[in-house]
C-alpha cells in the first residue's frame, strides 16, 4: 500500500529513486552524467532541500536552478523534449512510490517548474 509524501525522509526516497532512473536513462541521462558531470554526493542533498521546501515550505533551499540550467544549455543544447521527458520520469517515479495529496502536488509543481525552466532556458 502506497502512502502520501509525509516528510523529508519520503522526499529523499523519491529523489534517490528518480535520479537512479535519470542516471540510466537513454534520453537525458547523458546531460547529468557526461555534460553536467553531476557530483551526486553534493547534488542529492540540494535536491532533498529543494523539494522539501517546495512541498513543506521549510525555507531550507538557497540556490539558483535557472542559472544552473542556462549554463548546462550552453554546454549542450536543451530542448523541449528533454524537459518533457524529465517531467514524465518524475511523475512515473512519484506514481511508483506514493499516492495522495502531496504526491499529486509534487507532480503538478514539477510540471510547472519544468515548463517555466523550459520557457526561460530555451526561449
Amino acid at each position: 500500500m502506497k502512502t502520501d509524501i509525509r516528510n523529508k525522509d519520503d522526499i529523499e526516497i523519491l529523489v534517490d529513486a528518480f535520479y537512479n532512473k535519470i542516471k540510466a536513462d537513454a534520453t537525458i541521462g547523458y546531460l547529468f552524467t557526461e555534460v553536467a558531470m553531476v557530483n551526486w554526493q553534493k547534488h542529492l542533498p540540494i535536491m532533498y532541500d529543494f523539494w522539501d521546501n517546495i512541498l513543506f515550505h521549510t525555507g531550507n533551499f538557497d540556490g539558483n536552478p535557472m542559472m544552473k540550467h542556462r549554463m548546462l544549455d550552453k554546454k549542450s543544447t536543451l530542448t523541449e523534449a528533454h524537459f518533457k521527458h524529465w517531467t514524465k520520469l518524475w511523475k512515473k517515479t512519484v506514481d511508483d512510490l506514493f499516492e495522495g495529496e502531496k504526491a499529486d502536488e509534487v507532480k503538478v509543481r514539477a510540471e510547472n517548474i519544468s515548463k517555466a525552466m523550459m520557457n526561460k532556458v530555451i526561449a
